[in-house]
């Protein structure tokens, strides 16, 4: 019984050689281990290593007329689809500058004419053995590669998932909240965008950093969910005491994050910006905001990103106790606040893209019957 491999499991070689003798010999030699196509030219042996199944190895004749071995070598070389097919040269020529030559354009060996069967079975077998073991290397690469990026997306729509879960928790405590969690998400990533060319940002602002401030906007005021109803319902202006509870949402927002990190015993890094937002929006320029008064540079930037967006989106918003501002309006406080409030730079980049601000609170704004539907909420809440 022959142990031979069967027909559809030997691999291909490819002969190219423009004599006819030549390919016959080698043909013969080869056709009990191999498959063998064989192509009289440079233009019919560059169809054949494009054609499908694709060659596992390719004999290449040097010496041919209109397109020699080396431009073969050399166009297969430079395409994706056959750099990978190893190639043997043939030749007459005992020559190292010429062996130098072939192997610079990527050729892995030169067999000598004439040739010593014996040798040319060697070397081939060499090279399929060799050509074998980077396949299943690459395969395995670009299956781990399918792999990487599949878990990828999977993290990012887990993130995804826990952010949007804890600011549902908010909104569910809030009834002002509305659509303003989405608004702030888009004013936030317009601003940072605008800004990321500025020498003072452009080390912090990548696409990673703005995509992730994107989704942890809307848990800026994940903290509220502590405040008792009392105060975070009230329509009206807070009294002292009762602001000061009111403040104490940066710390309980901050708070419940770190928490929900100690739960998984490590650092979330696409929580580190939420923790920022949450604990450092209502920070001020100047030193005057809370929970610890720091000013300046000292306020994380993803913070002083939030307090412009957040404090317009307040400025311009309906509320069932008040009527919002006019952009126009909004715009000038903004800007009134330049280094007290804010960022000077940042409320420089805001007035440029100001009109794009008014865009997407136009496109998410609260209807008249969501706002009629919070009015009703409070009432109940209130009793």
């Amino acid at each position: 019984m022959s142990n031979l491999p069967s027909s559809s499991q030997k691999p291909i070689v490819l002969v190219v050689d423009d004599t006819l003798d030549n390919l016959l010999l080698v043909s013969e030699l080869l056709k009990e281990l191999y498959k063998v196509k064989i192509a009289n030219s440079g233009m019919k042996a560059l169809a054949m290593a494009h054609a499908q199944p694709q060659p596992d190895l390719i004999l290449l004749d040097i010496m041919m007329p209109e397109m020699s071995g080396y431009e073969v070598c050399a166009q297969l070389k430079q395409d994706p689809a056959t750099r990978h097919i190893p190639v043997i040269f043939l030749t007459a020529l005992n020559n190292t500058e010429e062996e130098k030559k072939g192997l610079e354009l990527g050729a892995v060996d030169f067999i000598t004419k004439p040739m010593n069967p014996p040798i040319v079975l060697a070397r081939v077998g060499t090279q399929l053995q060799v050509k074998a073991a980077a396949d299943f290397l690459r395969d395995k690469n670009e299956y781990l590669e399918t792999e990487v990026q599949r878990r990828g997306r999977e993290l990012a729509a887990i993130q995804d998932v826990t952010i949007l879960a804890m600011a549902s928790l908010a909104e569910t405590r809030d009834s002002d909240t509305g659509n303003h969690i989405r608004r702030t998400q888009h004013y936030i990533r317009l601003l940072a965008t605008q800004l990321r060319q500025h020498p003072r940002f452009e080390a912090y602002l990548n696409e990673q950093t703005i995509d992730m401030l994107y989704k942890s906007a809307p848990l800026h005021d994940i903290g509220k969910v502590g405040i008792p109803d009392r105060i975070l319902l009230k329509p009206g202006r807070f009294e002292p005491h009762e602001f000061e509870i009111m403040k104490t949402h940066c710390r309980l927002g901050r708070d419940a994050i770190q928490h929900a990190e100690a739960s998984l015993g490590t650092e979330v890094a696409f929580l580190r910006y939420a923790k920022e937002i949450a604990y450092g929006h209502q920070e001020k320029w100047d030193g005057s905001g809370y929970p610890e008064g720091l000013a300046g540079d000292q306020i994380p930037i993803s913070a002083r990103l939030m307090a412009v967006a957040d404090v317009y989106d307040a400025l311009i918003s309906r509320r069932v106790y008040k009527e919002g501002m006019s952009h126009d309006s909004a715009v000038a406080v903004i800007t009134q606040g330049r280094g007290s409030h804010f960022d000077p730079d940042m409320v420089d980049a805001f007035v440029a893209v100001a009109d794009q601000f008014q865009q997407i609170a136009l496109t998410f704004a609260d209807s008249d019957g969501e706002l009629a539907e919070k009015a009703e909420t409070l009432k109940l809440i209130r009793g």
